[in-house]
């Protein structure tokens, strides 16, 4: 019994191991960049929805570059969502109280995929909080939506471009 149970537990191991291994073969991350804008006439205090950007994809090239197919692709999530004020220059997030991001797409409903509650003080760029939601259907899709909805801490005197730096990673099936 215990001759066999050495080489079950090295078999148990590298199996394991190679699941892991062979998952990160078919891991790979997809980047878009918007822009969203928040206007000097936006309300403070409330959480209000700012206009959506209507981003076009190109996953199905994303998908053959990484020698994949959008059926083949099991799981997408939202990995990190980073934002940078772009204009006016030198501008700081002291303006924003919270901030949450959702996606839609005509298909599928609309998902919150990344929020931060409270914006620290002096901030010059964001991360986001990702929901970890499942998003494989958005990003299968010729376009989706990016709507944002804003808190502003106080009012702002011009018009402020925030670039949204979103992050997804793909996993595909081997078969």
């Amino acid at each position: 019994m215990k001759k066999l149970l050495l080489p079950l537990l090295l078999l148990l191991v590298v199996a394991g191991t190679s699941c892991d291994k062979i998952e990160d073969l078919l891991t790979f991350y997809i980047n878009h960049d918007e822009s969203i804008k928040i206007e000097s006439s936006f309300p403070v205090g409330a959480l209000v929805p700012l206009t959506p950007v209507t981003v076009t994809t190109n996953s199905n090239e994303e998908f053959k570059n990484n020698k994949t197919r959008a059926e083949l692709v099991k799981n997408v999530t939202l990995s990190k969502l980073a934002l940078t004020v772009t204009d006016p220059q030198g501008e700081n997030f002291n303006f924003l109280k919270s901030i949450e991001i959702y996606i839609s797409s005509d298909a599928k409903g609309e998902t919150k995929i990344a929020y931060l509650n409270e914006v620290p003080q002096n901030a010059t760029s964001l991360e986001l909080t990702s929901t970890n939601a499942k998003l494989d259907e958005y990003l299968k899709s010729d376009t989706y939506t990016i709507r944002t909805k804003a808190a502003l801490a106080k009012p702002v005197s011009s018009d402020i471009t925030i670039k949204a730096a979103m992050r997804f990673k793909v996993t595909a099936d081997p078969l």
